[in-house]
């Protein structure tokens, strides 16, 4: 069945009036009654399609929102309800609120208002649903194989789409610092297309849309990975898994790649594990944290095993 024709939602107040969650509400009676499209208002993330947010994020509510946002499962959209959850509104400038949803987590449909009207709401549900649908649609196609992704280096022309997609993919990892200004989330063009003066990059292309990349710094017979980035829509798929053989194929010089990673990062840990990497060095920064150095040696004859992507 269609994901659009029954759709569960899930609401959080962030920190509103509460005039935007009222007008969220009416959309459920007699008078609008979205059920009538087979919308369901759920209280378990689990099971939740559409993550509908209203008020601004402050400091106390972000790792509810994050929390939620996580649990649901894949494919999901996000909307924003007002003016609050949009930009963060009159309290943009307090001193405890972020801004809008989107500093979080990426958000695919605002919907303008102080109050946002039930009519706009459920407008701005429908085009989520439009969203969702294609984005099951393309889960499906990478399920089954037949959605096609191009592995090729990268221009300085894919700059703004990398890092788009940079900022998208390291939200989620940000949780590890619990700060939102760490230079990769706060990186400009200007900086990322410098970057591709004294860095390769690479890109997994799907659909016309860059939907993985990685960066490598090779000086020799040693390179070192960094940036290894998924569209969150396609992650658990093999995409990162194809970005690094393709790159290992790619520098034949190369018989030693490293990568860095925070030692709260478990799951970039087993990721890396899963392609024969092992960790050879541990260390604590500044900060106190800890961080992971991993290895992986490559020889010819590993090379000319594997099928080039």
């Amino acid at each position: 069945m269609s994901l659009k024709k029954s759709p569960w939602i899930i609401h959080y107040d962030g920190s509103s009036c509460n005039g935007c969650d009222i007008e969220t509400i009416a959309c459920l009676t007699p008078l609008y009654d979205v059920e009538r499209m087979g919308i369901l208002n759920m209280g378990n993330p689990k099971h939740a399609d559409v993550f509908l947010i209203t008020g601004a994020i402050n400091e106390q509510n972000k790792p509810a929102v994050r929390n939620i946002y996580e649990q649901m499962p894949d494919p999901k959209v996000v909307v924003a309800i007002g003016i609050c959850a949009t930009s963060g509104g009159i309290f943009s400038e307090c001193y405890n609120v972020a801004g809008g949803v989107d500093k979080v987590i990426p958000v695919d449909v605002y919907v303008p208002g102080c109050a946002a009207r039930p009519e706009a709401i459920i407008d701005g549900i429908n085009e989520a649903l439009k969203i969702l649908e294609e984005k099951s649609k393309k889960l499906k196609e990478m399920a089954s194989g037949a959605a096609e992704i191009t592995l090729e280096k990268a221009a300085p022309d894919d700059a703004g789409e990398i890092l788009a997609l940079q900022k998208l993919a390291y939200q989620s990892e940000t949780e590890f610092y619990g700060d939102f200004a760490i230079p990769i989330l706060t990186e400009t063009i200007e900086a990322m297309r410098e970057d591709f003066k004294h860095a390769d990059f690479f890109k997994a292309v799907m659909h016309g849309r860059i939907i993985g990349s990685v960066c490598v710094v090779s000086d020799g017979p040693k390179g070192s990975i960094e940036r290894l980035i998924v569209n969150p829509v396609y992650r658990h798929h093999g995409v990162g898994r194809k970005l690094i053989e393709y790159v290992e194929k790619h520098f034949a010089e190369v018989n030693r790649f490293e990568v860095s990673i925070p030692g709260r990062s478990r799951r970039n840990i087993i990721f890396y594990e899963g392609l024969r990497f092992q960790i050879f060095k541990k260390e604590k920064t500044s900060d106190g944290a800890e961080k992971v150095y991993m290895k992986k040696e490559v020889h010819k004859w590993q090379r000319d095993k594997k099928i080039q992507p």
